[in-house]
């Protein structure tokens, strides 16, 4: 039989097939440093570009509401096995679309509005989810966030303490996007029981550095944990939730019919692989790598005299207070842009600037590691920042410094990407 032929992305549309090729190119060369960010493998990446993105599948595996299912059942069974056996969860969704919803999901089954819930604040390192005023989440319930001490910009367990028993939350979220530092799980499990609350984990960046056992787990002792499954956990752009079983029912009717339909079951496909390869040994060594390379980026920013919050990392990020060089956030992570190093300008804690246009930028190491960087190449990005925060009116710099950026990157493999 002869089937018609079935034009490339190329031939359907050469705009988008040259915009996709100038992003690889943009990935391969620069250093990616974006904590939210990472690498996919060709398999991830494969998976995700797979027919299973032709198909609808409202409800659970073996639960229906359409027909034709028998294999997109089984990607979400590996998928959830795989996870659960990962990270010793008793219960594992992997419908949510993104980490956003898949907080929203807790919401929804744990609370009425108008309900009280605690989170760290926005401003010290917390997550838009966790209730903060400009999302949805702190306007249909009462959120009291706290914060962290003004000399050590670390969380202060006391007064969290202290707060909820004020306040008495519904929900008590410990995890954040800005925070550099090791989360106290058993703490907060103990002044969530003392209020009578549901403690809620969200370990969207570190779920990577937990599975491979490089940051404690709060599986076991939150009641729900949340996550993103791209960051360090590297695969495809999507979300979980984990959570005992005695939740199982109510959080699965939140996340469908609550506030969704169909998964994406390419993404479900996506995410049975990179569970698979978080797995293995190498995935260990890898988030080991991780933080140490963290570690020793911090090390040689401050040997140069960039000032870090809190001191440090624990993990894969580090929050930079470009004050004491003399300019704000924005402006640097742009000329570090056109150095041909990537990475977001923050907010830091008690921050005088606003969120637009703060003091701090965010690094993250994940992305660079699954490159293959180690100790040598974190002392040499430090040396390209140095510089660059020397120069940062200076193209004619900058543009020297992107090239010699594009001869450190050209030596290590970009994962997923073949030019």
């Amino acid at each position: 039989m002869t089937f018609p032929h079935q034009p490339t992305l190329a031939e359907t549309d050469p705009e988008i097939a040259e915009l996709v090729r100038k992003e690889e190119r943009r990935q391969f060369e620069a250093v990616r440093m974006i904590a939210s960010e990472n690498y996919v493998s060709r398999a991830v990446l494969e998976a995700t570009g797979s027919v299973f993105t032709n198909k609808y599948s409202e409800g659970y595996a073996g639960k229906r509401y359409y027909q034709g299912q028998e294999h997109c059942d089984a990607v979400e069974e590996l998928a959830c096995s795989r996870l659960k056996k990962l990270f010793g969860a008793e219960h594992v969704n992997v419908q949510p679309y993104s980490g956003s919803p898949a907080n929203l999901a807790v919401y929804l089954a744990f609370c009425k509005p108008g309900d009280t819930v605690m989170g760290l604040g926005l401003p010290a390192g917390g997550h838009l989810t966790h209730g903060w005023n400009v999302s949805i989440t702190g306007k249909y319930f009462k959120s009291t966030p706290y914060g962290v001490r003004p000399e050590t910009h670390r969380i202060d367990m006391d007064e969290v303490r202290k707060l909820a028993l004020a306040e008495r939350p519904k929900l008590l979220f410990c995890g954040g996007t800005a925070y550099a530092r090791t989360w106290d799980f058993p703490a907060f499990r103990s002044i969530a029981d003392e209020v009578g609350a549901v403690l809620v984990a969200d370990i969207a960046h570190i779920s990577g550095l937990v599975a491979a056992g490089v940051h404690p787990s709060p599986v076991g002792i939150a009641d729900v944990v949340t996550s993103t499954t791209h960051k360090t956990l590297r695969g495809p752009r999507g979300g979980m939730i984990l959570c005992k079983a005695s939740h199982a029912k109510d959080l699965d009717r939140a996340v469908f019919p609550g506030l969704q339909g169909g998964p994406h079951n390419h993404t479900t496909a996506a995410l049975a692989v990179a569970a698979k390869e978080a797995s293995t040994p190498e995935f260990k060594r890898y988030a080991a790598a991780i933080v140490a390379n963290a570690k020793t980026l911090g090390e040689a920013l401050v040997a140069r005299g960039f000032a870090l919050v809190t001191g440090g990392t624990d993990n894969h990020l580090l929050l930079v207070d470009m004050t004491p060089k003399g300019v704000a956030g924005k402006p640097y992570a742009q000329a570090l842009e056109r150095a041909g190093i990537v990475c977001n300008y923050n907010s830091i804690p008690f921050d005088p600037r606003k969120p637009f246009d703060p003091s701090g930028i965010r690094l993250g190491t994940s992305s660079i590691t699954s490159r293959g960087m180690g100790a040598s190449e974190m002392e040499a990005i430090a040396g390209f920042m140095d510089r660059a925060v020397t120069h940062i009116a200076d193209d004619g710099e900058l543009a020297r410094i992107r090239s010699e950026v594009a001869q450190l990157t050209a030596r290590f493999p970009a994962p997923g990407i073949l030019l």
